[in-house]
C-alpha cells in the first residue's frame, strides 16, 4: 500500500491537478472582476453622462431648428435579482 502512495506519477498528476485548479481560479476571478468593472462604467455612464450629453443635444438641435423628439427615460434592469 505504502508503494502505491510514493508512487512518483502522483506527486506529477497532483501538481498538474494543482496547476490547473490555480489557472482556472485566476481565470475566474478576472471574468468576474470585468464583469463588475463593466457593470460600474455602464451605470457611471448612463448616469452622469448621458444627461449632459443630451443636454447639448437639445442646445444644438434648438440652434439648428431642428424638432426633436423627447428624451428616453433611462430603465434599469436587475439582472441579478432573484426574485423574478
Amino acid at each position: 500500500m505504502a508503494h502505491l502512495l510514493l508512487h512518483p506519477y502522483w506527486l506529477t498528476i497532483a501538481f498538474a491537478t494543482a496547476v490547473q485548479l490555480s489557472l482556472f481560479l485566476r481565470w475566474l476571478y478576472r471574468r468576474i472582476r470585468n464583469d463588475e468593472i463593466m457593470r460600474a462604467f455602464v451605470e457611471d455612464m448612463a448616469t452622469n453622462h448621458l444627461p449632459h450629453i443630451y443636454e447639448r443635444l437639445e442646445k444644438l438641435c434648438e440652434r439648428q431648428g431642428i424638432e426633436r423628439s423627447p428624451l428616453p427615460p433611462i430603465r434599469w434592469i436587475d439582472l441579478n435579482s432573484r426574485s423574478r
